[in-house]
């Protein structure tokens, strides 16, 4: 049977969900994204079926809104053989610090980043159960994990420690059914939410934070999602995985 993942947040030339598609699709898996971009979602899944994806999918959805994740979904697992990982990578981000948050900023921060990934993962839930298989791979942060400090401030700081403690309890929910459930934490990645909104300088200072040396690439990420969703990984459920360049070691 081939092996689907269905993506969120794909659209975006320089992100995370795209790099994860090309690597997904490279391994022989059929391709599923989706994005609030569907023009971005289906350049994603052409690029995916060039680069060896058997299957690709696109459409349009926004994660923060129950129906529209629904239909989505529901065209997805129509089209595309049965999913067996999901990996909820859509999010934003917001620099604001804490006293100059407006309540829409915050509501607005974790319903894309918290609501959407419990929404498209309640979605796409019961055919895992059904088929008693499943990668589930959420995208937290560096900045849930130390309080910020990198580049998203309060709001979107908050947002990705809820998004751990969503992933360990789910995974906990689903045990012995065969799905597993974890999330990748990376630092600052150089992506189209950081281009134009950072400084050279401030990515230089923020490189030096690293052991490494520089910021994590879309590449570096879609590496861990790849490993999560491997044979390699099967003895991981509620688990955190670091891509920070070592910068808590700082």
């Amino acid at each position: 049977m081939t092996p689907t993942i269905l993506i969120t947040g794909g659209g975006s030339k320089r992100g995370i969900g795209r790099a994860t598609a090309l690597r997904f699709a490279a391994l022989g898996y059929a391709v599923g994204v989706l994005d609030i971009d569907a023009d971005g979602a289906a350049d994603t899944a052409a690029q995916a079926g060039n680069a060896g994806s058997p299957a690709v999918f696109a459409a349009h959805a926004d994660v923060t809104d129950q129906a529209s994740v629904l239909a989505a979904v529901r065209a997805a697992e129509d089209a595309l053989p049965p999913v067996t990982v999901l990996a909820t990578i859509a999010g934003i981000s917001s620099p604001t610090r804490f006293e100059n948050i407006t309540l829409d900023e915050w509501e607005k921060i974790f319903a894309v980043n918290v609501r959407g990934t419990f929404l498209v993962t309640q979605a796409v839930l019961p055919g895992l159960r059904e088929r008693g298989y499943g990668r589930i791979i959420t995208m937290s942060s560096v900045s849930g994990q130390r309080g910020g400090g990198v580049f998203g401030a309060t709001a979107y700081s908050a947002s990705k420690a809820a998004i751990l403690g969503l992933t360990r309890t789910l995974a906990r929910e689903v045990e012995g059914q065969g799905i597993t459930v974890n999330a990748v934490a990376p630092s600052m990645v150089d992506t189209d939410i950081t281009h134009g909104a950072m400084t050279e300088e401030r990515k230089t200072e923020l490189a030096a934070t690293t052991l490494v040396g520089r910021l994590a690439t879309p590449a570096d990420v879609a590496g861990a999602v790849v490993f999560l969703a491997s044979p390699d990984a099967a003895y991981l459920t509620g688990a955190t995985i670091d891509v920070n360049g070592g910068s808590h070691l700082h």
